[in-house]
């Protein structure tokens, strides 16, 4: 009842528009170096657009609708939040589709839109990639599997992945989801995949890394990016990709393992998306990073842990899942 109550509280209150004029306390940017302000504006504030959830993750921006998408992973939830402030339950259930309980992160992770503009979801609790089979403007919580073995064992947990412009599909695959993490007897895989999903159906094994989370393509497509979220080796990597789902020279873009579990470094490396100038902008300890081809050029301070971010309408703004916020920054 607590849930229900809260969460008509945030309607009620984010279709006031009160949401979106809060700035969030606590926040601020920080320039490593200038080449940063081509897309940051020092000026701008961190504003609250919605609260109240459990853990937020996820964000997809549909340009068309004027409206992010977002998951609450405990609740099996997507969200659809309005740039008005109006918010509404797009699909319920997302992850989990059991009639019993299933751990506690049992909802979609990420979610991104394929070339054919169909709703991909990396759902935790049924362990696999899916899509939506219904319209994006008429959604059901109906699902087609895109994948869900390799090799003949379940995934673990699908978290985040993003399409090369061919329709090729690069994913990750950590223990986040499963009811005991790395523990649970159910799990299939001895190692944490990152995987790619060629346009063709083919399931090919790109890299085996000890927690894998956000991933990203640079802006040619030519260099693959991903998070590793583990306490004592918390790094992004680099790859060169030779072909689909082939790379090389793997090799450590940024380590960020010395913040961990410092005071205002809260968090660990996890959601990515490349912005069009060929910035990275990278959650991680403290909030968001943002890199440009060889080292962070600024740092975005939400006081949250924070786990992902997608950029609005022509990257001019830069949303943030932040523990149970939905926050927004107004970019360049």
């Amino acid at each position: 009842m607590k849930g229900i109550i809260g969460m008509l509280a945030i309607s009620l209150m984010v279709q006031t528009g009160l949401y979106c004029q809060e700035v969030k306390k606590g926040t601020w940017i920080e320039i490593l170096d200038n080449s940063a302000l081509e897309v940051i504006d020092t000026t701008a504030k961190i504003r609250v657009m919605a609260k109240g959830f459990k853990w937020t993750e996820g964000p997809l921006y549909l340009e068309d609708e004027k409206a992010l998408l977002f998951s609450d992973i405990p609740n099996n939830t997507v969200f659809k939040l309005l740039e008005d402030g109006k918010l509404d339950t797009y699909l319920k259930p997302s992850g989990y589709l059991g009639a019993s309980e299933y751990g506690d992160e049992p909802g979609s992770n990420g979610l991104l839109l394929s070339p054919q503009g169909e709703l991909v979801l990396m759902q935790h609790g049924e362990r696999q990639v899916a899509k939506m089979k219904s319209d994006l403007k008429m959604p059901k919580a109906e699902y087609e599997v895109m994948a869900n073995s390799y090799n003949g064992k379940r995934f673990n947990s699908p978290n985040d992945g993003v399409f090369d412009k061919n329709g090729n599909l690069y994913f990750t695959d950590p223990p986040y989801g499963l009811p005991q993490k790395m523990d649970d007897p159910n799990k299939e895989l001895d190692f944490q995949g990152l995987f790619c999903l060629k346009a063709t159906g083919e399931l090919v094994l790109v890299d085996k890394l000890t927690r894998p989370n956000g991933v990203a393509l640079s802006t040619d497509g030519d260099k693959l990016y991903v998070a590793v979220s583990n306490p004592e080796h918390a790094v992004w990597y680099e790859y060169d990709i030779m072909d689909v789902g082939q790379v090389e020279n793997k090799r450590i873009f940024h380590s960020v393992t010395s913040l961990v579990n410092k005071e205002g470094q809260q968090g660990l490396p996890d959601g990515m998306k490349m912005h069009a100038k060929g910035f990275l902008f990278a959650t991680g300890p403290g909030g968001v990073w943002v890199f440009n081809s060889k080292k962070p050029v600024a740092r975005i301070y939400t006081g949250e842990k924070t786990a992902n971010c997608a950029f609005g309408a022509n990257d001019k703004s830069l949303f943030m899942t932040a523990d149970d916020f939905i926050l927004k920054l107004d970019l360049k």
